[in-house]
């Protein structure tokens, strides 16, 4: 791909441009083949979880935003394992419907959220590169599914609690491997690998082929960019070196207890391991307590060592 057909890694612009109303288009079109319905975002809504400092260890999500409905998407991109990934999910979406009630509404101002979480690690088994998740009633003995009256504007009217409740996709990048045919398709292959079809007609690729072009950047944008692209690969190699090492270490180990304190040692020396590498390419401190998860005092301390 040479430097004019170019585009921009998906997870670079979430931070940085898909926050500005002009290229609401982009994101639009991921939740739109997400949810297989038209999706118009209204604004992008600001809370504890989406602050703007890059080194911040409570920035859990990347976009926060209110469709024409008055629902909420919360679109999170993680780079790197968590061991408690789907506690931290659920735990983000209960915060986002509590940040949208107010003390004294009625539970009928509760907003139905959309989780959606695009992963460049392995998460579980599974043999899918796209997993969806909502809560449906089903009757233990009759099977049928549980429907529930509800009023919205003065008129009762029937739900269903998938109507309600929160609902997940989770895109497990990694396990995409084949040629996109379908929209769907094509915005996975972009999120793996930054390609886009110059005839597109998935939703929002189109608007990205314009809007998220490398050469559109300024020099010092792209600087920064070519940088956290560097810490990212920078970042698999030390990390994917330090599994083989790790399990050949394993297998000397012998007794489970060691085996346990090393595991916890090694994922501590990788981490260092990746940070003293990341400061060798000049990356700041900013952007490797970000992809590490040390603090600023012990990337300091590194350092200073």
């Amino acid at each position: 791909m040479n430097e004019y057909n170019k585009y921009i890694r998906f997870d670079w612009a979430a931070k940085r441009m898909l926050r500005d109303k002009a290229n609401f288009g982009v994101l639009e079109g991921l939740i739109t083949v997400l949810l297989n319905e038209e999706v118009k975002i209204v604004e992008i809504l600001e809370s504890e979880g989406n602050q703007d400092y890059e080194y911040d260890k409570f920035n859990r999500v990347d976009i926060k935003a209110k469709n024409s409905k008055g629902e909420i998407i919360i679109v999170e991109i993680q780079l790197t394992r968590e061991l408690y990934y789907l506690e931290r999910i659920l735990y983000g979406v209960a915060k986002a419907i509590t940040e949208h009630i107010n003390l004294g509404d009625k539970y009928d101002k509760v907003k139905k959220i959309y989780s959606i979480s695009i992963l460049y690690f392995d998460l579980g088994q599974g043999s899918d590169f796209l997993y969806h998740g909502q809560v449906v009633f089903t009757g233990v003995h009759t099977k049928d599914t549980l429907r529930i009256s509800s009023k919205d504007n003065d008129i009762i009217q029937m739900k269903a609690p998938e109507g309600i409740f929160p609902e997940y996709f989770i895109i497990r990048v990694n396990e995409f491997n084949k040629i996109a045919t379908t929209p769907l398709e094509e915005w996975v292959d972009y999120l793996k690998s930054g390609n886009i079809n110059d005839n597109t007609t998935a939703p929002g690729l189109g608007e990205a082929r314009k809007k998220l072009q490398y050469m559109t950047m300024n020099k010092s944008e792209r600087v920064a960019y070519d940088k956290h692209i560097d810490a990212i690969m920078v970042q698999n190699d030390v990390l994917d070196t330090a599994k083989m090492e790790g399990r050949a270490e394993g297998r000397e180990e012998g007794r489970a207890e060691g085996r346990a304190e090393g595991i916890a040692e090694g994922k501590l020396e990788e981490k260092r391991n990746v940070a003293k590498k990341m400061m060798a390419h000049g990356i700041s401190v900013a952007d490797i307590c970000q992809m590490t998860g040390l603090s600023e005092e012990d990337i300091i301390k590194l350092n200073q060592g």
